[in-house]
């Protein structure tokens, strides 16, 4: 599984990059590196069989309470 998440990310990075570098757009090349790198870690995470925590808690109790201080009854 961990082969194929790897080939998968590489053919998705070759199909992407060369384009990328071609026609000089280095800061969506800058910002497709830091989101591919982001996504395959988690996917990594998921593939070894680490549990990552849902955000949705997180946005419900630290942004909708603590920012725009909702509170539900």
């Amino acid at each position: 599984m961990i082969f194929l998440l790897i080939v998968v990310f590489a053919g998705v990075t070759w199909y992407e990059v060369p384009g990328l570098v071609s026609q000089k757009h280095w800061r969506s090349l800058m910002l497709f590196s830091i989101l591919m790198v982001f996504a395959f870690v988690m996917s990594f995470l998921l593939v070894i069989g680490i549990r990552i925590p849902s955000l949705d808690k997180f946005i419900m109790f630290q942004i909708i309470r603590d920012v725009l201080h909702l509170h539900y009854q």
